[in-house]
This record gives C-alpha cells, structure tokens and sequence, in this order.
C-alpha cells in the first residue's frame, strides 16, 4: 500500500493552490501539516515514557 499520489497532488495542486513545483518541493510532513493531516502522537515525555513502563513492564530478568 503506497501513498495515492493523484490524491495528494488534488490535494495541494487544486485545493491549497500550490504549484506544481511548490507541491514537490515540500516534505510529506510540511504536506501533512498543511492539509492539517497529524501524525502519531507526538513527542515521547516523561508522562508517556511513564505510562509505557506501566504498561509494558520489564520481565524481571537480568540483563548481561
């Protein structure tokens, strides 16, 4: 499954009024965040980084 390059081209060509060459000079994220398309869920913290370990625990073992 790749990217549906016509889409995206509609997208940035018709609807956001890039020229073509404006169209490949971005990145798929500069693309993205124009379209207002979010990614992920964003920067890893300290509060994220907490709720993982909760989540997924280590085994218990040693490492070595």
């Amino acid at each position: 499954m790749g990217l549906d390059w016509p889409g995206l081209m509609r997208a940035g060509i018709r609807g956001l009024g890039l020229t073509p060459a404006e169209f490949w000079d971005l990145t798929p994220a500069e693309l993205a965040l124009m379209l207002g398309i979010e990614f992920g869920a964003g920067a890893m913290t300290r509060s994220r980084l907490g709720d993982l370990m909760a989540r997924f625990p280590d085994a218990g073992g040693t490492a070595g």
